[in-house]
């Protein structure tokens, strides 16, 4: 059976939240790796309307380009000075085609752990039921803020009343409406052109609408969804931080239900566009950020930080902060390396500890073992570079590339002063300082002998520690040669 699909759905992201705190508009405050506004987005697109909007206001060009970045065929469209979520969706209302017909689906931008599922079924029974209006409720302990659900005698929803406006024993209502709508399109347009601000707050309400309705003898159904989290939106930095560590919890549940093996998920963070293989372990204080995609029978961490990465079928990742970067099927990665944009690692190969590497091309089976920067390179296959190397990238105005071939052994603390080509097969002795191609097969060194100058502490740092340690050693060292002698004459008297 074809899953029904709504004419539109109106997504309201037109707020200032003012409890935020923050010069950023609130939608745009990111739990999981996306915006609260994108969320919002995917949970829509998610039931494949035939029109999405998101109605706007506040920083009006900035979270329009935001949206514009999360869903290019997103329309937006624009609220006015009239306050209210009536008056917000009646603005995007006006953005659409004017015979709409249908469903229309209101949701919001504040709202980021409403699911497409969700929808779908609220969707499925808005029409199954043939009602004029479904709205989302939810039951709560502590419904203060919320507009209660007031019901008829026979359960049906009679209408919903704002906090400010509502009497008593309708604040004792626990049962609360979410701001989640189904609408039947043709009452919705009808509905809004009528309503008025003559209330408490002096908005136009969108929860007016359940009560023209009912005036017209229509029926209003309530979808009672039991797992409140959904509906719960964000209004400052403390919901905001609840509501992402419940996100994570359920990114987590799911990336272990999927077939990874997630030693401590107390301290794993997970965003909602990464993938993971199966059989792979992410040992604790692990944060896998962005668009990172992890593939299988791989080890991650522990005290590891990825961010829009790619790593390949059983590589080994340790106690490294990487980003925008590449890690061949079976390769190893720290422990203490940092992987800068641009750093592509390739099979089998290696990238040890106190390693940092940026815009650098590592060839399958290649091996980086510890205590080097590796920036703006091509390294062949096969090839070890010695520990303590560098690869002087930068004069000072430009950028320029080494490269090194196959198959190379580089020498501990060699230095390439870019540009410079190595080619395959090539060894360097260690502390060399190359600055011009080195040929294949050949043994590149800076070859100057070593100068031993004695005497020079005690002429150059009298009084120093240093100077009083070498005088020592040296009586020592003399005293020892005297007994020495004597030894041998005692020897040679016998």
């Amino acid at each position: 059976m074809t899953p029904p699909r709504p004419t539109a759905v109106i997504v309201l992201a037109a707020g200032e939240g003012t409890r935020m705190k923050s010069a950023m508009p609130k939608v745009l405050h990111t739990i999981g790796g996306r915006s609260l506004v994108h969320h919002a987005i995917a949970a829509a697109r998610g039931i494949d309307p035939i029109h999405l909007e998101v109605v706007v206001r506040h920083e009006r060009d900035l979270v329009a380009a935001h949206i514009a970045e999360c869903d290019p065929d997103c329309l937006i469209a624009d609220q006015d000075e009239i306050k209210g979520t009536g008056r917000a969706v009646e603005c995007g209302l006006a953005a659409l085609p004017a015979d709409l017909t249908g469903t229309i689906v209101v949701t919001y931008g504040d709202v980021p752990l409403l699911t497409s599922e969700t929808l779908r079924e609220v969707l499925a029974a808005h029409e199954g039921a043939s009602v004029a209006v479904t709205v989302v409720t939810s039951h709560i302990s502590d419904p203060t803020g919320y507009g209660r659900i007031v019901r008829d005698a026979d359960g049906s929803v009679a209408r919903i009343v704002e906090q400010k406006d509502a009497t008593d024993d309708e604040r004792a209502i626990t049962e609360v409406n979410s701001g989640i709508y189904a609408f039947e399109a043709t009452l919705l347009t009808q509905a809004l052109s009528g309503l008025g601000t003559d209330n408490a707050q002096g908005e136009k309400y969108l929860t007016d609408v359940v009560g023209v309705a009912r005036a017209q003898g229509r029926a209003v159904a309530a979808y009672v969804l039991a797992d409140v989290w959904q509906t719960e939106g964000v209004n400052d930095k403390i919901q905001l931080a609840r509501l992402g560590a419940e996100l994570n919890r359920r990114t987590v549940e799911v990336a272990m239900r999927e077939g990874a093996i997630i030693r401590d998920p107390a301290t794993t963070w997970i965003d909602t566009d990464v993938s993971i293989g199966r059989d792979t372990v992410i040992e604790p204080n692990v944060q896998l950020r962005g668009a990172t995609t992890i593939g299988a029978d791989c080890l991650i961490g522990p005290d590891t930080t990825l961010v829009d990465m790619e790593v390949g079928d059983g590589a080994t990742v340790c106690r490294t902060q990487g980003s925008l970067s590449v890690v061949g099927p079976g390769a190893t990665v720290g422990p203490w390396a940092y992987l800068r944009p641009g750093t592509e690692l390739g099979a089998e190969a290696k990238i040890g500890t106190f390693v940092e590497t940026k815009n650098a091309n590592i060839g399958a089976g290649s091996k980086i073992p510890h205590l080097s920067y590796v920036g703006d390179a091509t390294i062949g296959t096969g090839t070890n570079i010695g520990a303590s190397s560098v690869f002087v990238n930068f004069d000072g105005v430009a950028k320029h590339r080494t490269t090194v071939g196959d198959h190379c052994r580089m020498g501990s603390d060699t230095m390439y002063v870019a540009p410079v080509t190595i080619g395959d097969g090539a060894y360097s002795g260690a502390g060399t300082v190359i600055r011009s191609d080195v040929p294949p097969g050949a043994l590149v060194l800076t070859d100057a002998p070593q100068r031993v100058i004695e005497g020079w502490v005690a002429e150059h740092r009298p009084d120093t520690d240093a100077a009083r340690a070498a005088a020592a050693a040296g009586a020592g060292a003399a005293g020892a040669s005297e007994r020495h002698t004597g030894d041998n004459e005692q020897e040679t008297q016998r």
